[in-house]
């Protein structure tokens, strides 16, 4: 996990050209023993996010009150159906990236944003801590304007909330959700299946304030 990768991103005619067909996926989540892919139950939302290492991030959410099912995958990239090693390549454009599928009355969506803000480091560029790469960058990826409306008025709030402490420029990318690919069966839940597994992920421990209009 700590080897230095590119730290630019690929363009269309660098990008690896992946494959048609999908991995095959896991009957169910390990943890919640429920369906890994949708359809969902009527009223539940999906968010994505990327925050580094996608073993360590998805463990944290689904841990939180709220959260129906998981998965980690592939987004913000090229490559159709990439490989996790052709993503650590750095040639597909790929973030590490985790779906979340929530009960917006359980855990509204701008609760998950501050989980998603404390909980790693968004002003290190194409890295998260030791992990080195443009797949370790950090990203939300919005399912509606109500989401990408959030997203933007949290990365303010929380800026302002670094830089008082002295930090630097948030490097988070926030763009409309594409497309997703689920990432090979072993990734899956790999925190649970291996507890004692690597997770590089750490917050910087400055508080984010929700700003007004976005509900905790």
């Amino acid at each position: 996990m700590f080897f230095k990768r590119p730290a630019t991103l690929p363009t269309a005619t660098e990008a690896l050209p992946g494959r048609a067909k999908p991995f095959e996926t896991p009957p169910e989540h390990f943890v919640f023993h429920r369906p890994l892919v949708g359809p969902w139950p009527e009223g539940l939302e999906v968010a994505y996010v990327a925050m580094g290492c996608f073993w360590g991030v998805e463990r944290i959410f689904w841990r939180l009150p709220g959260v129906y099912s998981t998965s980690v995958g592939y987004m913000a990239g090229l490559t159709p159906h990439p490989t996790y090693e052709e993503v650590c390549s750095g040639r597909t454009g790929h973030t590490e990236a985790v779906e979340i599928v929530f009960d917006p009355k359980v855990l509204p969506y701008g609760q998950l944003l501050k989980v998603f803000w404390e909980n790693h480091d968004p002003t290190q560029g194409m890295r998260q801590g030791n992990d080195q790469g443009t797949q370790y960058r950090s990203g939300l990826y919005t399912q509606s304007e109500a989401q990408s409306a959030a997203a933007a008025a949290s990365k303010v709030a929380y800026q302002s909330a670094l830089s008082a402490k002295g930090m630097g420029a948030i490097t988070t990318e926030i763009l409309p959700a594409g497309p997703y690919y689920l990432a090979e069966a072993y990734h899956q839940q790999y925190l649970a299946k291996n507890p004692n597994g690597y997770c590089g992920i750490g917050g910087t421990g400055v508080v984010c304030p929700l700003p007004t209009g976005v509900s905790a």
